[in-house]
């Protein structure tokens, strides 16, 4: 009889701890969270993030409290001699929380590694000619998001998009906008949007924008987004993020539509910041 009972009373523990996992995470976040932020954290932070002070007093405290539990579950890794440190870490984790504020987040449950290069980093990739033609070329990046697991960063780059909080350009919020937006697989410009949003809007609002984008890359007519949005949607979402946290006020002021869906996906509103 108790060789019957054995793989059931062993499914049912193992459905129990499945179940019971996202309430031991919360519980160990909880704890986490009422931990004191200690004060060289913070003395980084008002080194590091000019724009932290400008924050409302409420969205300070939520934004530390974030840091704490990424901290706590993402590993950073040195590459070409760059050593970890606090203020690696802490600046980092400070840009990459700002996306998270005022909602409900399992903190890029996808990534379990930050990769951080003094300066920009080589990668070799595939690439097309006009012709069909495959060949390998050699190009500078600042960072790289990839869907499963790492996050590559300069810290150099890093550095200078903190330093700059309103030139629209952050190299942090625009790969960490990437993971977001690979939470429900291939990057692609649609992330999981929050209640009350829906597809279409978001993808009329967006598609508009990405073709005056393109246009604008094509002429060489001024824009508020950096061209390099214009290369693909993902892109787009990804350097729409950078406007809004970093140049909130003429994002709204050039294109509101924009404006409202981004602030009610990242629940927060930086012109009034």
């Amino acid at each position: 009889m108790l060789s019957y009972l054995l793989p059931l009373i062993i499914a049912i523990a193992i459905i129990g701890t499945m179940a019971a996992q996202p309430y031991w995470r919360e519980y160990q976040r909880d704890k986490i969270r009422q931990q004191p932020f200690k004060k060289a954290w913070r003395k980084i932070l008002q080194q590091r993030m000019p724009y932290f002070r400008q924050m409302p007093a409420d969205l300070q405290l939520q934004l530390k409290q974030h840091i704490q539990v990424f901290l706590a579950e993402k590993e950073f890794v040195g590459c070409n001699g760059v050593k970890i440190t606090d203020e690696i870490r802490v600046t980092v984790a400070a840009q990459a929380c700002l996306l998270l504020l005022n909602r409900k987040t399992n903190f890029y449950p996808k990534l379990r590694s930050i990769l951080v290069y003094p300066s920009a980093f080589v990668k070799e990739q595939q690439s097309l000619t006009v012709d069909g033609l495959q060949y390998k070329q050699k190009i500078a990046l600042a960072g790289e998001s990839w869907e499963f697991g790492k996050v590559v960063l300069s810290w150099q780059d890093t550095l200078d998009g903190a330093e700059l909080p309103n030139d629209g350009r952050n190299v942090v919020i625009h790969e960490f906008a990437h993971q977001l937006d690979q939470e429900s697989g291939k990057a692609n410009g649609a992330p999981i949007l929050e209640k009350g949003q829906t597809y279409q809007c978001w993808s009329e609002v967006f598609s508009k924008q990405f073709s005056l984008l393109q246009h604008q890359a094509q002429t060489g007519e001024p824009s508020i987004f950096d061209y390099y949005g214009a290369t693909n949607p993902a892109e787009f979402f990804a350097v729409a993020s950078e406007v809004f946290f970093e140049k909130g006020k003429a994002l709204a002021q050039q294109h509101p539509k924009l404006y409202r869906q981004l602030s009610h996906y990242y629940q927060v509103d930086p012109v009034h910041w």
